[in-house]
């Protein structure tokens, strides 16, 4: 990994033009994405890692936005 890659990703991307609004679009999608797992599933680990996996989505989706715009 090249110093560059690390300082970019532990460095704050203040939101710039419409990045703020797709990130929310991101994170709607996938909380109803989380509610339907929410209520189709039964309550258990596999349930609860599912909507684990979704929050990780998130993250990767807006922190790739963030990184690389």
């Amino acid at each position: 990994m090249h110093i560059d890659e690390l300082n970019n990703r532990f460095t704050y991307h203040k939101p710039k033009e419409d990045q703020a609004s797709r990130y929310e679009q991101i994170r709607n999608v996938m909380k109803d994405t989380a509610f339907h797992i929410l209520t189709a599933c039964p309550d258990s680990r596999e349930k609860s890692l599912a909507i684990t996996k979704l929050e990780e989505a998130v993250f990767w989706a807006n922190a790739s936005i963030a990184r690389h715009e």
